[in-house]
């Protein structure tokens, strides 16, 4: 049994195209895997806090006795990182927001990256712990970031997803994306095609993996 972690994080709701792309990466998934079952975490109804004193309540010294208060926010965190753990694969909807992710899905992030869960220091760097697991990132926005030198120095959110997953170990990270949906109906169109195909490629079989199937 596969498990399929599906997060959105837009706040537009019905009219949100990254929340479509999800939708859409997840059906697809099914098909494709049937014996996927799906968890899902709408962040933009279910914020954690943001990083504060008590929300760091999981990093206090060992020995030390935490608050109510961080206790309160210690089992909100240990409840999203073993979400995210259990995980094999998570489906997140990622819009750009000021050349950046949602402040609610770092928000989600930053109460997953634990040291000994998702990551440990060694006397050679970090090491991520999250190994094994496939992200795919429906990445959607109103202008062109991909294809240009200056619209790459701007763009803060692809490139953040990669950093950060890989930072917890996980190598097989993948970006259904639709962008220019600010300019014009034409472009849009041209963008949701686009991400379409890329819908299709990122979650069929490997090949592989279809061949290990065929023959059992």
């Amino acid at each position: 049994m596969t498990q399929l972690l599906h997060i959105d994080s837009s706040i537009l709701g019905g009219n949100s195209v990254s929340r479509q792309l999800t939708a859409q990466i997840v059906a697809s998934w099914k098909a494709a895997h049937p014996d996927t079952q799906v968890s899902y975490l709408d962040l933009a109804v279910n914020t954690p806090s943001h990083l504060s004193a008590e929300s760091l309540g999981f990093r206090v010294p060992a020995g030390a006795e935490p608050t109510e208060a961080q206790k309160r926010e210690n089992a909100n965190s240990e409840a999203l990182v073993s979400q995210f753990l259990a995980s094999d694969v998570i489906v997140v909807g990622a819009p750009l927001y000021n050349f950046t992710i949602p402040t609610q899905l770092k928000a989600w992030i930053d109460r997953i990256a634990q040291v000994g869960r998702t990551f440990k220091y060694t006397d050679k760097g970090p090491v991520g712990l999250a190994t094994g697991k496939t992200v795919i990132v429906a990445s959607a926005r109103g202008g062109m970031y991909s294809t240009s030198e200056g619209g790459q120095a701007m763009e803060h959110q692809e490139s953040f997803l990669k950093v950060i997953f890989g930072f917890f170990g996980i190598t097989d990270v993948r970006f259904v994306r639709a962008e220019g949906l600010g300019m014009g109906e034409a472009a849009k169109a041209a963008a949701l095609a686009a991400a379409q195909a890329d819908v299709t490629v990122h979650t069929q079989p490997a090949a592989n993996e279809s061949k290990a199937a065929a023959a059992a």
